[in-house]
Parts: structure tokens; sequence; C-alpha cells
């Protein structure tokens, strides 16, 4: 029994590999590579069964009688396409560590025939010089799914890059929260959290920089009511953390795109004059961020004091170069 099985996860593996509408496979084919990729011996009325078998179990495949030539597996976990996005998307994420995204691509090609994984290999891709060094990411993302699911706390270490470009911890005692949700912003992961010292109050942390992580046994207290994750998320502009506020800002039509891209549709803006005018609540921090982003097209125009604040702060870095 366990040779027939070894058998027919060879041949399923041969027909993902080397197989389709133009490069069908004849019995005598099947045989070959099984011989050569598997050292396995098949009679032909054994490839017919196991091909059957596999038909029974999911599996579209075209057969002689159906094209006149051989074999081919028709239908794919992903096509071509899904795999060149998820591969890119993989590469291009800072928080998945360089190991972690080549074994991860690796795994996805394999979904795809050697003749296709050829043309992803020969395929020049920049390196990404800011992916994290952490390791634990998937570690990471696998123990608070599993104690976000159970309602538990976790204590983590929580690191930062020093002077010498070295990760060390943020500070010496470690972190001990409440795990509330998992969200995806500016190429990043982040946990979002409540604790028993900020009740009513969401924090976020990078799930890169998260180290030896630990469920502890204590339970997490249930949400407030006014206790809404996805908007502390949307309105955290780059993840900066820091008291909430309402912010008024004008930009000039040549970025509405971008103030989109960042914002959603759902954001309302009116035109004045030349520019358009939109509100969003954000962090302090984050509002200064973006006005930096597109220093040449948007302006904060209220709360008055942040305008100032950021007046001042573009004064200091225009004195600073003219020193």
């Amino acid at each position: 029994m366990a040779e027939k099985k070894q058998s027919l996860i060879a041949l399923l593996d041969i027909l993902v590999a080397y197989s389709d509408e133009e490069h069908i496979l004849n019995a005598k084919q099947l045989q070959d590579l099984m011989q050569k990729k598997y050292n396995i011996t098949l009679e032909r009325r054994t490839i017919y069964s196991n091909i059957e078998m596999l038909e029974q179990n999911g599996y579209v495949i075209s057969k002689y009688e159906d094209n006149g030539k051989g074999y081919y597996l028709e239908e794919r976990q992903f096509d071509k396409g899904e795999i060149l996005l998820l591969c890119n998307a993989i590469h291009a994420s800072h928080f998945i560590s360089e190991k972690q995204s080549n074994e991860l691509i690796g795994k996805l090609l394999k979904t795809l025939r050697k003749y296709q994984t050829n043309e992803f290999i020969d395929s020049v891709y920049m390196p990404n010089t800011q992916k994290t060094p952490n390791k634990e990411l998937m570690y990471n993302i696998s123990l608070i799914s599993e104690a976000i699911r159970d309602k538990k706390e976790i204590k983590f270490t929580y690191m930062r890059y020093d002077q010498n470009k070295k990760m060390v911890p943020r500070r010496k005692e470690p972190y001990v929260v409440e795990p509330r949700y998992i969200v995806y912003a500016d190429s990043r992961a982040y946990m979002i959290v409540t604790s028993k010292h900020h009740p009513g109050q969401f924090i976020h942390y990078r799930i890169d920089r998260i180290n030896r992580a630990v469920i502890l046994n204590e339970s997490v207290n249930p949400l407030r009511e006014n206790q809404d994750a996805y908007e502390y998320a949307r309105n955290k502009l780059f993840m900066y953390t820091g008291e909430m506020q309402r912010v008024t800002f004008r930009c000039k039509e040549r970025i509405i795109d971008q103030i989109i891209d960042i914002f959603g549709t759902d954001l309302f803006m009116y035109p004045q004059n030349d520019y358009y005018v939109f509100n969003v609540t954000t962090s302090k921090n984050g509002a200064k961020f973006l006005a930096q982003q597109f220093l040449d097209s948007l302006e904060i125009l209220q709360p008055e004091s942040l305008r100032k604040e950021f007046t001042e702060d573009l004064k200091k870095a225009v004195a600073a170069y003219e020193q």
C-alpha cells in the first residue's frame, strides 16, 4: 500500500512539473520520468489506474482520448499570473526575511511547470535591502494568531537597531500585551494590542521586531464597545503612535491620486480655489510626516498649533541646511 501511495504522489508531481497543453506526456514518457526522477518502475496499466485515481480525487487531467497525444494536468492551484503576483509581493515585503522569501517563492514555483519555473529563475529581482533580519516572522504570526483566537496575553522582547546596525532589545523588561488583530500597513505587518495598563487604548507593534514571544495563561479583557481596531489602523498615518487628533489638509489636484491611495475612496474632499481640502483623524507625527512627503503640494491648515509646530520644524530644517 505504501508503494502504491508513493507512486501516486510521484506521478502527480511529474504531471505538475512537466505537463501542460504544450507539453503532453504519453505513457512511455511518464514511465521514463518515474524511473529517472523517483526510481519507480510502473506498468502502463498502473499508470492508467493512478491517473483514474487522481481524477477521482478532484484533479482535472486531459487524457489520450481527449487530445490524441497523452496526458497533462489541466487545472492547477495557481495560474502563472497569480504565482508571479505572489512572488513579487513576497520579494517586495520588507517584513519577510530574505531566507524566508526564498523559501516561500521556491514553494510557489514548485506548483508551476518546470518550463515556467525557469522563466522566474531567469527573472531579475533588485535586491531588497530593507528586508528584516528577524527570522522569527512566520513563528510570530502563527503564535499571535493562536493567542488572538484563544484570547490570551503574550509576552515578548521588542527589538530596535542600535548605532552598529544590530538588532537589540528596546528595553530590558519584556512587553506583556493583549493581542487583538494583525494588520498590514505601510509595507509592514503589525500587531494591534491593548494592555492591562491601558485597557481603553490601542497600541501597535511591528511583528518583524518581535522576538522571543510566548503565550501566557492570562486571559485578555473584553474589548470596549467603542474600540474599533480597523478605524485605529486606518487613521494611523504611517503607523505613527501618539494622541489622535482631527487634522485639516489642503492639497493640489496633482496628488489627489496618491492621497486616495493612502486614505481610501471614502475620503471626502472639497475644492477650494485651486486646491482640495480634506479632514482626517490621525496622530500628530503621522500628519507631519505626510506633510513632509508632499512638501510642495500639501499643507496643514488645522489645528493651528500643529501648523505652527510644523512651520517651526521647517525653519529648523532650513537653518540646518544654511549652516
